[in-house]
């Protein structure tokens, strides 16, 4: 197997070099952070990168950010007052909308069309619901994933850009000790038709559906688990048959150990990477085609890998919760504790 994806891997290499016609000189790897000056001391999880330039957050506190020049001047404000509301994920769909949702007390999703002068309140859950993350396709269709009820997930969809939500009734059900983690807003993707979300605890699955949701496979998988603070953290794709994830024990920073996976499949099977693993417990992950790395995050440093996530090498000691690639497929970027907004340079 290991094999097949050194294979697959070169080939994607080949077709990167060659769709840029060697135009851009090959960098060997990141060589850190560039750490904006942001208004805010909230804790930001909730990351949305547009391009280079327009890039949304939302944190701690009701918190929302917004920059429209590449972070050299930042808009933020509180949603609709909710001062004491952990916004743990944000979509922007635009440089004026956007859509965010609070992990809980209480759970809800609000959406701004105005770049967050105003904000308008989409969906409310029942009052022991929680939210740990939200992914769009084209903009209209999104889905959210909330900790199970009652033993039921929580798999909200949206088809109208974020106006409606509905709790999905063939939402899959969980076992016992199961829950998804709300660290970076990224256990759950999108991608067509297809939906994927993980848990952690003392189980720690993939969820997949092929059908926009009707129907749904639980996938076990070989990721650090079993105890509460244990399992996959984020989901990546690294092309169109080829996913990775990342986790590891966020009570154990330093812990180095079955914290990274990858899919060949689609998801529909998962094995434990065999190189070089990720430095520690790693609450992020996203993919960087310009350069064929994957970049992780975790509370103790950022890793890379050039070889698509089979060996992994730690570049620098900043730590972050969540990392996402921006949707011009441009830049990387980060976000952390005490209102830290980095972009990878290279």
């Amino acid at each position: 197997m290991k094999t097949r994806l050194l294979i697959l891997l070169s080939s994607i290499s080949i077709f990167v070099s060659c769709k840029e016609n060697r135009k851009q000189a090959y960098i060997e790897s990141p060589t850190g952070w560039e750490i904006m000056d942001v208004p805010t001391d909230a804790s930001i999880r909730g990351l949305s990168p547009l391009t280079s330039e327009i890039i949304w957050a939302s944190g701690s506190k009701g918190t929302w950010l917004l920059t429209l020049d590449g972070g050299k001047n930042w808009s933020t404000g509180i949603i609709d007052g909710l001062d004491s509301v952990d916004f743990r994920d944000i979509e922007g769909l635009s440089a004026s909308t956007a859509v965010a949702v609070s992990a809980g007390q209480p759970s809800v999703i609000y959406k701004t069309v105005d770049s967050g002068k105003t904000w308008q309140k989409k969906y409310q859950g029942p009052e022991e619901a929680f939210l740990d993350g939200i992914s769009f396709y084209k903009n209209k269709k999104g889905y959210a994933i909330g900790d199970p009820i009652e033993g039921k997930w929580m798999v909200l969809e949206t088809t109208d850009g974020g106006e409606t939500w509905s709790w999905l009734e063939s939402s899959p059900m969980a076992e016992l000790g199961e829950g998804s983690f709300a660290a970076s807003g990224s256990t759950i993707l999108v991608d067509r038709d297809y939906i994927w979300f993980s848990s952690g605890g003392i189980k720690s699955k993939v969820y997949r559906s092929n059908d926009s949701g009707h129907k749904w496979e639980a996938i076990e998988t070989p990721i650090l688990q079993g105890e509460p603070s244990q399992g996959i953290f984020s989901i990546s794709k690294l092309d169109h048959d080829n996913l990775i994830a990342v986790g590891g024990d966020y009570l154990q920073p330093d812990l180095s150990q079955n914290n990274a996976i990858y899919s060949q499949e689609l998801g529909e099977k998962w094995e434990l990477l065999s190189g070089d693993l990720p430095t520690g417990f790693r609450s992020g992950v996203a993919y960087f085609p310009r350069h064929h790395w994957v970049i992780s995050v975790g509370t103790n440093g950022s890793d890379f890998s050039k070889d698509g996530g089979i060996n992994w090498e730690k570049f620098s000691e900043e730590g972050f919760h969540a990392v996402f690639m921006d949707k011009s497929q441009s830049s990387i970027w980060a976000s952390g504790a005490n209102g830290k907004i980095g972009r990878l340079i290279y």
